[in-house]
């Protein structure tokens, strides 16, 4: 009997790798999809998008990169490397406010790029996600820790910003309840109207340097940065990737979306529209081989540090750590490592993290002028400590 079962599983394990290498034969004619169709740019070939600065993405780099860490994760090849992750982080639930008015601001960090930011009577959600596992058809990663604040908790929304389309991003079955229940206003970047559009809710879209009116005195500006997209493999890069400066009387929010380091002047240019309150910055998912502070699409605090500094951020918080497992540094290193690169830096300012679901209040706009720039070689000079190099 044992061996009729190794012999079916066998089976089935051919006829798993005969589908895939089937899928990825045909995969492209029938995954493939159009997106967005307009006038050629210098980011936009007329069916791509793509980084003006250079495309060093997520295909690209070392052995050990993005691309080949799923592999090892799926496959299990290398998984004792790895430093461990809880399986389950506590998340103690707090009171949110219905509103924040005037020139107040609260923070409630949800999880990953998920954030409600309140303030001028408005409540906003950044890169909304709620479900359980990231990815197509509930297989991805899962959630260590629960949303910062339960659904049923959540405030009426007025405004979603959406920075691309992976799935740790764009989860259409969120959205979908958010635009049921709200009918909220729902920005992002050209094409993903396309994609969300899949489940019924309707989104404004923008090109870079796009800019939407919320009401009197309040706008949405879509901004550079430097990422890629896929929802299928297939439809790479076919809808476009951003940033976000939304423009408040007390002091201006922006929100980095996914982000990797590139010309880093997407964060001089995103300063130009006015003094930066808040700054949401990502600080996770950027070690996929021992002692690496980056990839080509994610920023680590290294970077992540040099992007506060060229915003001119009052405050900054780290984000896109602590919720999914998407690369192999340990749970803590992000915070960890942040606090040490702004002690090497000296910067003004404050960039640092907050608990999931505690709202933080934001302190009013105050300039952190006079911080000189740290070249990153000198960063990482500094950063080469025992104690440092001990956070796997």
């Amino acid at each position: 009997m044992f061996i009729r079962l190794l012999r079916l599983a066998g089976k089935l394990l051919l006829f798993a790798v005969i589908g895939v290498c089937l899928a990825l034969s045909i995969g492209p004619h029938f995954l493939d999809a159009i997106y967005y169709r307009g006038p050629a740019s210098a980011h936009f070939n007329g069916a791509r998008f793509n980084n003006p600065d250079r495309n060093d993405d997520i295909l690209a780099g070392p052995p050990r990169s993005p691309g080949s860490y799923m592999v090892r994760s799926l496959t299990g090849a290398g998984a004792d490397a790895a430093p461990p992750w809880p399986e389950r982080v506590r998340v103690t639930p707090h009171t949110i406010p219905a509103r924040v008015t005037g020139d107040a601001m609260i923070v409630t960090w949800v999880g990953h790029a998920t954030l409600l930011v309140q303030t001028q009577g408005l409540n906003i959600l950044t890169d909304p996600i709620w479900s359980h596992v990231a990815g197509l058809y509930g297989v991805g990663p899962g959630r260590v820790a629960p949303p910062g604040i339960a659904f049923d908790r959540l405030p009426r929304i007025d405004l979603i910003l959406v920075s691309h389309n992976h799935y740790d991003h764009m989860d259409l079955a969120t959205l979908k309840r958010l635009w049921d229940r709200d009918r909220p206003l729902i920005v992002s970047s050209l094409g993903n109207d396309s994609v969300i559009g899949q489940a019924g809710v309707p989104t404004r879209t923008l090109d870079w340097g796009g800019r939407l009116s919320v009401r009197p005195g309040i706008d949405v500006i879509v901004t550079r940065n430097h990422h890629w997209s896929t929802r299928w493999i297939t439809d790479r890069n076919r809808a476009l990737w951003s940033s976000f400066v939304v423009r408040l009387p007390g002091g201006n929010l922006f929100f980095a979306g996914d982000t990797g380091a590139g010309d880093l002047k997407w964060a001089d240019e995103a300063a130009r529209y006015g003094p930066v309150r808040l700054a949401l910055i990502p600080i996770g998912a950027f070690r996929f081989f021992p002692g690496q502070m980056s990839s080509g699409s994610h920023i680590g605090p290294v970077d992540a540090v040099e992007v506060a500094r060229r915003l001119g951020a009052s405050r900054a918080i780290g984000i896109h750590w602590g919720t999914f497992r998407l690369s192999s540094e340990g749970y803590f290193t992000p915070p960890r490592l942040l606090a040490a690169a702004m002690a090497c830096t000296g910067q003004g300012g404050q960039f640092d993290t907050v608990p999931i679901g505690r709202p933080t209040r934001i302190a009013p706009y105050s300039s952190p002028v006079g911080t000189k720039p740290v070249s990153r070689t000198a960063l990482l000079a500094c950063l080469d400590t025992p104690s440092v190099r001990a956070m796997r």
